[in-house]
């Protein structure tokens, strides 16, 4: 008895845990090269992260209608220590996807991304 609740105890300590992954919830992005915006939903999904298109707006701020929405925009993400996660972050302005270095600073989320040697600055996020 006294190991089943020790057993349960720690699984429920470790779903707290995961839980508490500080990179989930709702990311508003910088505006790309269109000057448009949108509103990223991190979700855990399998042993990675990833993060879908939500909403999206234009340069004025305005919610707009795009095929993006619901699309996969964070993807294969995981936490390297220190605030910095690594993975797939997709670009609808330039429609590429780069291997991306995320570095979490607080309720900001600076973006990089390469892709055969070319990268860009994605800008800085911030949780909403």
């Amino acid at each position: 008895m006294k190991t089943l609740t020790l057993t349960l105890a720690a699984i429920v300590g470790l779903a707290g845990a995961a839980t508490a992954e500080p990179l989930l919830g709702n990311w508003r992005t910088a505006q790309d090269d269109n000057g448009n915006s949108g509103l990223i939903q991190v979700a855990p999904c399998g042993n990675a992260l990833c993060g879908t298109l939500i909403r999206a707006y234009d340069a004025s701020g305005n919610q707009i209608q795009t095929d993006n929405v619901g699309r996969q925009i964070i993807s294969e993400t995981v936490p390297q220590g220190g605030g910095e996660y690594r993975g797939k972050v997709y670009s609808p302005d330039r429609d590429r996807t780069y291997n991306s270095r995320l570095q979490l600073n607080g309720n900001t989320l600076s973006v990089n991304g390469c892709v055969l040697g070319i990268c860009r600055d994605g800008g800085t996020w911030t949780r909403q």
